[in-house]
């Protein structure tokens, strides 16, 4: 199963897809799981900020910091797990976090997952 975040109307969804078994024509997916979750809205003083991006794609399993939480350099404020491993993103400095990104959400190289400013 893949997790994925889809985004309609500004509402965001995690949303699990299985692919089922291929015949002879194309397999279509089927939407297993849809919950409702939180869309973060960053703020504008943050996108002046520093940008926290993920080093490889992956899975965003915990967010261990709230929007505007202070942050110092170096505190662990994502956990991202990649290749069945849980890899801890730190930030940068120190400052106040915006998150871009919600729990569940599959990101690629270079996503911008936070905002410290």
């Amino acid at each position: 199963m893949r997790n994925f975040v889809v985004t309609i109307d500004g509402k965001s969804y995690s949303v699990g897809v299985e692919e089922v078994g291929e015949s002879e024509s194309v397999a279509s997916p089927v939407v297993t799981k849809i919950e409702k979750t939180a869309v973060p809205v960053p703020q504008a003083a943050a996108a002046n900020g520093e940008k926290v991006l993920s080093p490889f794609p992956g899975l965003i399993k915990k967010i261990m910091v709230n929007n505007g939480d202070t942050v110092k350099k170096d505190q662990p404020i994502i956990v991202l797990e990649a290749m069945k491993m849980d890899n801890d993103i730190t930030a940068p400095c120190d400052g106040k976090v915006t998150v871009s990104v919600v729990k569940g959400a599959n990101v690629e190289t270079n996503a911008v997952l936070a905002v410290i400013g």
